[in-house]
């Protein structure tokens, strides 16, 4: 079973302590560590066996994430029962195994109540205990540290002092403005503010019922920690999660779904953005209505706790923890009324940069595309594609921009640089709006 405790020996007490874990899965010794029957575990092996064939001892337990101690415990009572047999020998005083007819029969019938294969999966109980010691919000951010996470992109000192406080109240915030004025850099960067990695389980286990919880869409794993004491395989580090949906966002999603064909279940998403950010991108152009999304998540909001159904109509209690943060292009107050924004009491406006900072853009974007920045170019573009069209800047231009330059220049054999001529070339293809395209048919300008 999992445990916040994590170190064994003074040494690795010291290297988790300096690596600031608060919470570490250790490697179970027995089944009974695991918080799965042994019934459980030999049902995993046979169907494992079943979808493919001749394994090593090691080998299943590489897939299933077990230590081998324990899957030779349950290989050995699969063959006491005659459902498991030694087809081979294999290296490290191991062998290959394989079904014999009953226990194919066996395994078959396994497969027909539940095909999950994959890594064991952890009980619910350790899910929530680790959600709840990684959470963000147990530390609260300081000014330094969210001024850090934003070094490589321009925000002014004004958004900081909003935002700051915005995440330290977990509560939930809206950001609106126009679209391409960073909504979504800035949901990722808020993330990376609550620490780098967490500990994160490949699937819960409640009641029998298995749901799948590692989703590679939205989790990138992480190396494995630098630290003497083993760890549960059955759990993988990522990066701190930042789920964004958006207008494909149904109700569907906000609850365990049940595959009526495997019997596995999925987690919804604020299950997966637990301990990182949910980002609802476009609010408003959902096809649920912004009250109906809201009043799903009245309780949770205030309580941090979600109740979820499973498949056998049991009632789940799960944590709520994580930033959820509602990004649009239109003024809350369009969107809701005065009730549902008491309950997310931080509205926050992007605005267009200035010329100022669009300069500034150009140059962060140069450094990290791998080019000289060069002013004259800016003002070039400045001058003649957005002052005489009344254009509004967005912070997203400057690196769409420049990628545009570098693929031009990379197709014409060119050196890769901010010239004028280069933006010559590209904004008419960049530029596509409703007023150009008049503009081409009565002979105006074509940009």
């Amino acid at each position: 079973m999992t445990t916040l405790s994590p170190p064994t020996t003074d040494t690795s007490l010291l290297s988790l302590l300096l690596s600031g874990e608060r919470f570490w899965p250790t490697e179970p010794k027995c089944a009974h560590d695991l918080g799965l029957s042994e019934t459980f575990l030999d049902t995993m092996v046979a169907k494992l066996l079943l979808s493919s064939g001749s394994v090593s001892g090691r080998g299943i337990a590489t897939e299933l994430c077990l230590p081998f101690k324990i899957t030779e415990a349950a290989l050995e009572r699969l063959r006491n029962r005659r459902l498991v047999t030694h087809v081979g020998s294999s290296s490290f005083n191991d062998y290959v195994y394989g079904l014999s007819d009953e226990g194919r029969s066996r395994a078959q019938s396994f497969h027909g109540s539940c095909s999950y294969i994959g890594p064991a999966p952890v009980p619910l109980d350790d899910y929530v205990i680790s959600v709840e010691a990684q959470a963000t919000g147990e530390d609260p951010i300081r000014r330094g540290e969210l001024s850090d996470s934003f070094q490589d992109i321009s925000i002014a000192g004004d958004l900081l002092d909003l935002l700051g406080p915005a995440v330290n109240s977990g509560s939930g915030m809206f950001l609106y403005g126009a679209p391409g004025n960073g909504k979504s850099t800035l949901a990722d960067r808020i993330t990376s503010c609550f620490g780098q990695e967490i500990w994160l389980p490949y699937a819960i286990i409640d009641g029998g019922q298995i749901i799948t919880l590692f989703d590679p869409a939205y989790h990138r794993a992480a190396e494995s920690p630098n630290a003497t004491t083993d760890w549960d395989a059955r759990w993988v580090r990522v990066s701190r999660p930042t789920v964004v949906v958006g207008g494909e966002l149904t109700m569907e999603n906000l609850e365990i779904r049940h595959d009526s064909v495997t019997h596995v279940s999925e987690a919804p998403l604020q299950m997966k953005s637990n301990c990182g950010c949910l980002l609802i991108d476009d609010f408003g152009r959902q096809r649920i209505s912004p009250e109906a999304l809201l009043n799903r998540w009245i309780v949770p909001l205030e309580n941090q706790v979600d109740y979820l159904t499973l498949a056998n109509g049991k009632k789940l209690q799960v944590p709520f923890r994580q930033l959820i943060i509602f990004s649009t292009n239109l003024a809350p107050s369009d969107l809701v009324d005065e009730a549902f924004l008491r309950r997310i009491p931080y509205r926050i406006e992007l605005t267009d940069p200035d010329e100022e900072e669009f300069h500034h853009l150009f140059q962060i974007a140069a450094n990290t595309i791998g080019c000289y920045y060069d002013p004259d170019g800016v003002d070039h573009l400045l001058n003649h594609y957005y002052r005489p069209f009344n254009r509004p800047l967005r912070r997203c231009h400057a690196r769409d921009l420049l990628l545009q330059i570098k693929h031009y220049c990379t197709y014409n054999e060119l050196p890769f640089e901010m010239l004028a001529e280069h933006f010559d070339r590209i904004v008419g293809g960049f530029f596509t709006e409703i007023e150009t395209l008049g503009n081409r048919r009565s002979g105006g300008p074509a940009v």
